[in-house]
């Protein structure tokens, strides 16, 4: 069965993280996506960790891609990729803004070789604004975003999210941006500019903790596992580990009080409402926490779960690679060829389609290993 994006070519000049994963989603919905890499290979390729010597960074994020090698400093080299984009639906980049310029390779260029192209461009801090040539790593996005100030608990120094999250809301946001030029351009028959910052792409990310600045002038500030709009939202200690639940109102609540053997706290005037229950979290947490620690994770999720109350255990990441439902309903842990023979596990589509599957067609290439064949597809000589 053929992918939603069948025939859809995209060229991939992107390197790193944010780049390369929204050119891998495109990828598993069935683009041809080529890989335009530099001599030696994108920057990716040094990542560690390594399997057999190479980056499982690369075999993660370079799935369902063509390999090209051209060194875009090269006037034949350029040639090259031009008469490609001429061709192309849509060309991939997150140099930092400018340097497409430098090359000779900026929008009114691309533009002029073909017009119905796509031109998708992931950066730090966007084409424009006063920051727009800066470096821009998640790190510092999560710092500009206020993620970081908002994140961990009480007291306790600005936080790192442990997720590059920046660089995933950015690359799906691309990704979206992307499919929304192509189908605009099957309207009016010409292609445009896809403009995303990792910045713009985390501070909307974060509308529900700016929201409450917004509304109240309130500075957001560290809060641990818990919620500002409802409670109880939290962690919570169990026998066995530690559990998470949320209520989202005054019924569920109830029902909570009910799940718990305490039905009178729900009537109870110092948490019949959620801004009672706010008001006393500690006290509230305490009394939960006095219930889940005589009992498992896996006794207070089935009770809660039951009751319709949204609840988990906090898994590590060996823990949730083996979740059956991930692992095996949702099939989000495929296997793809390792260097050298045997298997190695990636992250597979998270995009489930009912008529056109995302899939994992082929592993990720050597650097340069289709160059043969993709510029004989383009009448490039390969020399």
């Amino acid at each position: 069965m053929s992918g939603a994006l069948e025939g859809i070519i995209v060229l991939d000049l992107t390197h790193l993280v944010a780049g390369p994963f929204c050119a891998m989603v495109l990828g598993d919905l069935g683009a041809d996506v080529i890989k335009i890499e530099k001599p030696g290979g994108a920057s990716e390729r040094s990542l560690e960790p390594f399997v057999n010597g190479v980056s499982a960074f690369h075999l993660t994020l370079n799935r369902n891609k063509r390999s090209v090698t051209l060194d875009l400093k090269d006037e034949k080299d350029r040639a090259a990729f031009l008469k490609m984009a001429a061709k192309a639906d849509v060309v991939l980049e997150n140099f930092r803004p400018g340097v497409m310029e430098k090359l000779g390779l900026g929008w009114e260029t691309l533009s002029a070789a073909n017009p119905r192209l796509v031109f998708a461009r992931l950066s730090g801090f966007g084409q424009t604004g006063r920051n727009s040539r800066k470096a821009g790593y998640d790190l510092v996005m999560q710092a500009l975003s206020g993620l970081m100030a908002a994140t961990g608990f009480p007291g306790s120094p600005p936080l790192r999210s442990a997720a590059s999250v920046s660089d995933m809301t950015g690359a799906l946001s691309c990704a979206v941006g992307i499919l929304a030029a192509l189908l605009a351009r099957g309207r009016t028959g010409r292609g445009q500019v896809v403009d995303v910052a990792l910045l713009d792409s985390l501070v909307a990310a974060m509308a529900s903790i700016s929201l409450l600045y917004f509304a109240t002038g309130k500075n957001p500030s560290p809060i641990g596992n818990r919620d500002t709009s409802t409670y109880p939202y939290d962690s919570f200690p169990a026998k066995d580990g530690t559990v998470v639940f949320g209520t989202s109102g005054d019924a569920s609540w109830r029902t909570l009080a009910r799940v718990m053997g305490r039905p009178e706290l729900a009537d109870d005037p110092r948490y019949r409402h959620i801004a009672d229950r706010l008001a006393r979290q500690d006290e509230l947490a305490a009394l939960v926490g006095e219930w889940t620690r005589g009992r498992t994770c896996a006794e207070i999720c089935a009770q809660l779960d039951e009751a319709g109350i949204s609840c988990a255990p906090v898994l590590t990441t060996a823990q949730m690679a083996r979740d059956a439902h991930l692992a095996e309903d949702r099939q989000m842990f495929p296997t793809v060829p390792a260097p050298g023979g045997g298997e190695f596990t990636v992250t597979g589509p998270h995009i489930k389609l009912s008529g056109t599957p995302a899939s994992i067609r082929t592993p990720a290439p050597e650097a340069g290993a289709d160059s043969a064949a993709v510029f004989a597809e383009y009448g490039v000589k390969d020399d």
